[in-house]
Formats: C-alpha cells, sequence, structure tokens
C-alpha cells in the first residue's frame, strides 16, 4: 500500500511540473492578450480618417496604417492558437496521469476494497485521496482550457468587428482570475498529498 501511495506521489510531482508550466502559459497568454486588445482598441480610430491630419497628404496612408494592425493582429492570434495548443497538452498530459493513476489500483496483481483504497498510514494520503486529486485536477484545469480559455480567444475574434473596451476588460479579467482553477483547493490536494513533507 504504501509503495503505490509513493507511486501517486511521483504523479503528483509531475502534475505539480505540469501546473508550472501551466503557469507560465497563462502568462504568455495574457500578454498574448494585451497585444491583441490594444490593436483592436485601436482599430476605430485608425479607421477614422479625421485622425490622421496632416498625414492626410500620404496617399493612402489610412489603408496602410489598418492593413498593418490587422497583420499584427492576425499574427497575435495565431500565437493565441498556438498557447491554447499547449494547453491542450498538458491537459492531455494530465488525463494520461489520470488514467495512469486509475490503473495503479485497478491493474494490480491484488484487488483492493474500499476500506483498503480509503486506509492511511500516518500522515500519508490514502489512495482515494490521490485518485480524488488527481481526477479534480485534470477536471479543473481541462474545464479553464475548453470552458474558458477557448471562448475568450474565439471572443476576442469577434470583438475585432465591433470593438468594446468593457468587454475586453471583461474577458481579460476572467483570464486573469482563472475561476475554474482555485488556488487554494489545487493547494490544498498537493497538501493532503505531500502531508510528510511539510511536517
Amino acid at each position: 500500500m504504501e509503495g503505490i501511495v509513493k507511486k501517486y506521489q511521483q504523479k503528483f510531482r509531475k502534475v505539480r511540473d505540469e501546473a508550472k508550466r501551466w503557469d507560465e502559459l497563462q502568462s504568455r497568454l495574457l500578454a498574448q492578450f494585451r497585444n491583441a486588445s490594444s490593436i483592436i482598441e485601436r482599430l476605430p480610430a485608425i479607421q477614422n480618417s479625421k485622425n490622421y491630419c496632416t498625414l492626410k497628404c500620404i496617399d493612402g496612408i489610412g489603408d496602410a496604417v489598418l492593413r498593418k494592425q490587422m497583420e499584427s493582429l492576425e499574427t497575435i492570434l495565431l500565437s493565441l492558437k498556438r498557447t491554447l495548443k499547449e494547453f491542450h497538452d498538458i491537459v492531455l498530459s494530465l488525463e494520461k496521469i489520470v488514467r495512469d493513476g486509475r490503473q495503479l489500483v485497478k491493474g494490480g496483481s491484488v484487488k483492493l476494497n474500499m476500506k483498503q483504497l480509503q486506509q492511511r498510514i500516518g500522515v500519508k494520503p490514502s489512495l482515494v485521496d490521490c485518485l480524488d486529486g488527481l481526477s479534480l485536477l485534470h477536471e479543473m484545469h481541462q474545464s479553464d482550457l475548453y470552458l474558458l480559455k477557448s471562448s475568450v480567444v474565439s471572443a476576442l475574434s469577434t470583438l475585432t468587428l465591433k470593438p468594446s473596451a468593457s468587454d475586453l476588460g471583461a474577458l481579460h479579467q476572467l483570464l486573469v482570475d482563472q475561476p475554474n482553477i482555485p488556488k487554494e483547493e489545487v493547494q490544498f490536494i498537493f497538501d493532503i498529498v505531500f502531508a510528510e513533507e511539510i511536517c
């Protein structure tokens, strides 16, 4: 039983590494989002010929500036999609860790009953704690990616047609908050699994 718990702790170390990678991607995603938002917010001013004053004498300046901004926006949107793909890779990795974790208790030579799954040895977590923790962490990250991040990036694309600073601000705040991954709950799971290291 203790050997299986150690294997789960190894899996949680992998999850912790993936969570660090997630945080790095989160920072990148926020920077990309801010850059795209800045361009989207500038589009109405760029399209207004009154804003070119003395530059009006340069033939096609408004169209050239708009075209350059749209090219930059397209590049940023493609970068956002690549970042989402990297988030997706993390979700797939977490899914595999959960699947492998389930296999530890199902695929062994000894079939464990519910009492054994719930049994604790000292401050070590029970196998149920490990299984539930892995599943919950996967679900949190999966819902954050598919229900939130993907939707926000899609909404960002549609805002290019009708820019709204308040909508952009609200979407940015959603990305910052990551409501599907409550930090306290994540830390609580890790505290249970690594309780002996904390003591």
